[in-house]
């Protein structure tokens, strides 16, 4: 770990669209604060690439909080990089050495194609969740909380489940490019919630059917995706979106 300003080499992936060939570019940066952020050291990059009168490198941000999970990166052959339980945007330069090469890539999976540079479409996630990761209510006033008593260990489970930011890390990081961990998130949030219950068998259906058509790939059950969430999403979540999708073979259509 540097306590002073570093020099660094960047290998940045370039690409023009998902269309075309993309390759490894090198950038030398001076001068870099180990106080900066991951995106900030890119934002400087950017400046000077401008400066010069070449084209910025393209990548997804927007709250910069590790809330948003816009910022995907796969740095030196991890997503979000080398730290536990951080997104990249919460990395900072302090995390990596003076004279290092760092290697900086988009996420790789088919279901996520490349759109410039560093940023993929991931809007394969959001038809997951449009399938069947809501609740259907009457509308009107809210029912009073006390009306609806869940076990703590419920509510913690499915806060946790909850806490999913739909980075793609999980597809990134897993050999078969497999959605597994974050749509058992989004399925388990709700079933373990009485509001989710009505919905919950047809729910899990859908979500499966939908993740299958947009083509990623299956759960070996490596854990790969839970050791690399920013999130710390744990594989029960796997474990229970598995039972209900078997559960739900047994129930009548009229059922589910």
């Amino acid at each position: 770990m540097s306590t002073g300003n570093m020099n660094l080499t960047l290998q940045i992936w370039r690409q023009k669209n998902s269309k075309s060939a993309g390759k490894l570019v090198d950038y030398k940066l001076s001068e870099i604060s180990p106080d900066m952020s991951f995106l900030e050291m890119f934002d400087v990059l950017n400046e000077q690439l401008i400066t010069k009168g070449e084209e910025p490198v393209v990548f997804d941000h927007d709250c910069r909080e590790g809330i948003c999970g816009m910022c995907s990166m796969f740095i030196n052959g991890q997503p979000h990089g080398p730290k536990d339980l951080v997104t990249t945007c919460q990395l900072h330069m302090r995390s990596f050495k003076d004279g290092d090469t760092i290697v900086v890539e988009p996420w790789r999976a088919k279901a996520f194609p490349v759109i410039k540079d560093l940023a993929v479409d991931r809007s394969a996630f959001d038809r997951i969740i449009a399938s069947g990761g809501f609740v259907s209510v009457n509308t009107g006033n809210a029912q009073d909380a006390n009306n609806l008593p869940i076990p703590k260990a419920k509510a913690d489970a499915a806060f946790e489940a909850a806490a999913c930011i739909g980075c793609g890390a999980c597809v990134a990081t897993c050999k078969n490019a497999s959605a597994m961990l974050f749509v058992s998130a989004k399925v388990s949030q709700l079933a373990l919630l009485p509001q989710g219950q009505p919905e919950r068998y047809r729910r899990v259906q859908s979500m499966v059917a939908q993740m299958d058509e947009e083509g990623f790939g299956n759960c070996t059950n490596t854990g790969a995706c839970e050791a690399e969430c920013p999130k710390g999403i744990s594989l029960e979540n796997i474990a229970r979106m598995n039972r209900d999708y078997l559960s739900a073979k047994f129930i009548s259509e009229e059922e589910v």
